[in-house]
């Protein structure tokens, strides 16, 4: 995508991630303009230590600045944990685009470049553990932006390698909670023996792939308290039995995972849902496809996935830290 002649950058938004780093050249409404990605998350950088986070920018932004020098640039995700370019430190909830503004931290870049990094939000709890969220907030930001009837109260879930359940209040979040369902199923896959009776080359047909995750998802339904650490061996049995096919065990185990995912996220939840707060799906379309019909067995329907929401929030974050003026005529 080249920039459009006609229309006027006012922002350089930066996604980065652990794996990746996307980079978005946005106007003043908050529309994208132009965009890249590039492999350079914060586990792999360019190089080691801060040279490698300015070279991995320069990269990806450094045509831009040289025809825009003094365009504001700001970045969400796990640039800014403690891994990151610069610390910035969580906020606690309750949290909005104008909290984490105000607790922003900043790195300068070669050419004297400020960039401005979002926080992440920690529900801290005094009876219980404490949870953290960091580039979630700013999806979450950009899924509220120009919905008003969200903002009042909702419920966002951000399946994922550690899914998201966050709930939101005013427009701002108050509690959350995260699962590693993601990251235990593909360690459950790949290194246990769990693993040993799903074929690596012969995936599932449809069919048996929804049957498999299907059976999953009522096993789960059927769990009593802890029943997990026992539940996770009927992948390997139902397969030594034949009770279910080899080509259909990872599915089960992918619904067996969400399933009690779901019991645990909807019983915390439940008095959200009473209140008919809209249920929100963002994340990648395949796996919010998982989540609509693990959510269908439950009888919970969610609203429309949400598609990526990240440019948007940092664009609301932008707004918020006083960086750009939002264009009246948009959200």
């Amino acid at each position: 995508m080249s920039p459009d002649q006609s229309t006027t950058p006012s922002l350089i938004a930066l996604d980065w991630g652990t794996s990746s780093l996307r980079a978005f050249l946005m106007d003043a409404r908050g529309d994208i303009i132009d965009q890249r990605s590039s492999p350079h998350g914060i586990q792999n950088l360019p190089e080691p230590g801060i040279p490698g986070f300015e070279r991995a920018f320069a990269l990806a932004c450094s045509d831009w600045l040289a025809r825009w020098p003094s365009l504001p640039v700001v970045a969400g995700g796990m640039v800014g944990s403690a891994q990151g370019w610069r610390e910035a430190p969580y906020v606690t909830c309750p949290a909005d685009t104008h909290v984490l503004a105000s607790r922003a931290a900043a790195v300068e870049a070669q050419g004297g470049v400020r960039i401005l990094l979002a926080p992440g939000v920690l529900y801290d709890p005094p009876d219980a553990a404490p949870d953290v969220i960091r580039g979630e907030e700013i999806q979450i930001a950009g899924a509220l932006s120009g919905h008003p009837e969200w903002a009042k109260r909702s419920l966002v879930v951000l399946p994922g390698t550690h899914s998201k359940w966050v709930e939101v209040v005013d427009g701002r979040i108050t509690r959350f909670f995260t699962y590693m369902t993601g990251e235990l199923f593909a360690v459950m896959r790949k290194h246990s023996i769990l693993g040993r009776l799903m074929p690596d080359a012969k995936p599932a047909d449809k069919a048996t792939a929804q049957a498999g995750f299907a059976a999953g998802i009522a096993t789960a339904q059927k769990s009593l308290p802890g029943d997990l650490v026992h539940q996770l061996f009927s992948t390997r049995s139902l397969g030594l039995a034949h009770r279910l096919p080899a080509e259909a065990l990872e599915d089960y185990l992918s619904g067996l995972l969400i399933g009690h995912e779901l019991v645990s996220a909807l019983a915390r939840l439940k008095a959200a849902l009473d209140s008919e707060a809209p249920l929100l799906l963002i994340g990648d379309a395949k796996l919010c496809e998982r989540y609509i019909a693990a959510l269908s067995a439950f009888g919970v329907k969610p609203a429309e996935p949400i598609g990526n929401t990240a440019p948007r929030g940092l664009y609301e974050f932008a707004v918020a830290a006083g960086l750009i003026k939002k264009d009246p005529s948009h959200g």
